[in-house]
């Protein structure tokens, strides 16, 4: 089942480096998450948007949010992209593609890459439920960042 608005999140469990595993079943369903799925770490669009999230850090800490970045990049992309960027969150690899997938976020092609994150956005309250989702096909659109942060205070 895809994730709508109104529907149950799913919890998931993906590295955040190697090594390293992030449980979201902690977090899910016990305070309000914010779900960043991005194409590729360093591409421009992507770095953009995780700087936009870094760069307002305090306005989203303060709102009592936990923030997780997902991508289909492997553990070691996305531990070296948060660490040259200095991303204040989680930035999860999805490298078998099952999370991506199971939130509709995924492209099965995109330019010839096979198994791409597409650029999409979920806000779930306290209790797992989806108070926001977005999703684009073209990888080149940016987040609502203000839809986002709307969806958030509504939780």
């Amino acid at each position: 089942m895809l994730i709508s608005v109104g529907s149950k999140a799913h919890a998931f469990a993906l590295p955040t480096k190697p090594g390293q595993v992030v449980d979201l079943a902690t977090v899910i369903g016990h305070e309000p998450v914010v779900l960043l799925f991005f194409p590729l770490s360093f591409s421009p669009v992507c770095t953009a948007e995780m700087c936009h999230f870094r760069d307002g850090w305090s306005k989203w800490s303060q709102a009592g949010c936990k923030v997780f970045g997902v991508s289909v990049d492997s553990p070691f992309v996305t531990a070296k992209f948060s660490e040259l960027e200095k991303i204040p969150f989680p930035l999860l690899s999805d490298f078998n593609k099952d999370v991506s997938r199971s939130y509709g976020a995924l492209h099965e092609d995109l330019m010839g890459l096979k198994g791409v994150s597409k650029r999409a956005a979920f806000v779930i309250d306290a209790k797992g439920i989806v108070k926001y989702a977005w999703i684009s096909e073209d990888p080149g659109v940016q987040v609502e960042f203000s839809a986002i942060e709307k969806a958030v205070q509504s939780c």
